[in-house]
């Protein structure tokens, strides 16, 4: 599944710039450090925007590519911010023979955001993952650490209203 890059604009201060500058100038000179580099990034900015990956380029003397592809590769890194509330619908075989797909789009419609996407107001992010681990409650959502499932696609609506009150 390809990520997302986000279109919420990026809004980065100088405080957590100067730790980003100080992550990369102890590690600089090992380019086999750029996954700790990156995994510290992440730490500080909670996601790794491109503005993050240009700075992480440019700062360990690598080509921005090369940032870029180890952010695509590995699941540990996300392109686009989380929301307060960040939900995960399961697509993997035994949720999605039970409608999870449904589910998934009837999530995005409610909060007017696609999958890996967080809303404008920062409240909400919605991920499709492979297996949650509850087959046998199939179809299976969480958001954060509360678990769903038996879902329908006209439960969404109701479960989501929860967080938004």
């Amino acid at each position: 599944m390809l990520k997302k890059v986000s279109t919420i604009p990026f809004r980065g201060t100088a405080e957590q710039e100067a730790q980003l500058k100080a992550v990369i100038e102890e590690n600089r000179h090992d380019k086999s450090m750029l996954m700790h580099v990156m995994q510290q990034a992440q730490q500080i900015y909670g996601y790794l925007p491109f503005e993050v990956q240009v700075m992480i380029a440019d700062g360990m003397g690598l080509p921005l590519e090369k940032v870029y592809g180890v952010s695509t590769f590995y699941a540990q890194f996300a392109l686009s911010p989380k929301g307060t509330y960040h939900i995960s619908v399961c697509l993997g075989t035994a949720c999605y023979v039970k409608g999870a797909q449904e589910v998934l789009d009837k999530v995005c419609e409610t909060l007017h955001c696609g999958p890996e996407e967080c809303t404008e107001d920062g409240r909400f992010s919605v991920t499709a993952c492979r297996c949650i681990g509850a087959c046998g409650l199939a179809p299976v959502m969480m958001i954060n650490d509360d678990v769903y499932g038996k879902l329908t696609a006209d439960e969404i609506p109701g479960i989501l209203q929860k967080y938004m009150d």
